[in-house]
């Protein structure tokens, strides 16, 4: 494989991406504990409520979504039951599973996060989408078309 042939505005750009990246993330966890979640219930709360369209989503689902141990991922589903943010509930296909769905409360405190966040994504959007334009161009300059 051919080396690739990186200038230096390549660098400041991929640096300024994965910077905006981890401000975005910084101020995710920070309005996660600000509602009174860790960032990781937070992200369990948005993939349950995801998969509440398609019959919920059981702990297997959660964990490859959370990119979890399943073992982890009861733990974290019995802290957001004791909570009060999510129930248990059977799944009429698979009595083994169990589907997991919000509750009023777990909803709630979602679409808050869910509005916050979303208002953040407005905000830096224009800069990422500029990011990424850049880093189009960069990566259509490094490929070599015989």
């Amino acid at each position: 494989m051919p080396e690739p042939h990186l200038t230096d505005q390549d660098y400041q750009t991929l640096a300024a991406f994965r910077f905006a990246l981890r401000q975005f993330l910084t101020f995710s966890e920070t309005a996660a504990r600000d509602a009174g979640l860790t960032p990781r219930q937070h992200q369990a709360l948005l993939g349950i409520k995801t998969a509440q369209n398609t019959g919920g989503a059981s702990i297997a689902d959660l964990a490859g979504f959370l990119i979890l141990h399943h073992n982890s991922t009861v733990e974290l589903v019995d802290r957001l039951v004791r909570a009060g943010y999510v129930t248990r509930g059977d799944d009429t296909a698979d009595r083994r599973r169990v589907r997991l769905s919000l509750t009023e409360q777990g909803e709630a405190r979602l679409a808050v996060l869910s509005s916050i966040h979303l208002a953040e994504i407005e905000r830096i959007g224009p800069e990422l989408k500029n990011l990424l334009s850049m880093m189009e161009a960069a990566s259509a300059k490094q490929v070599d078309l015989p």
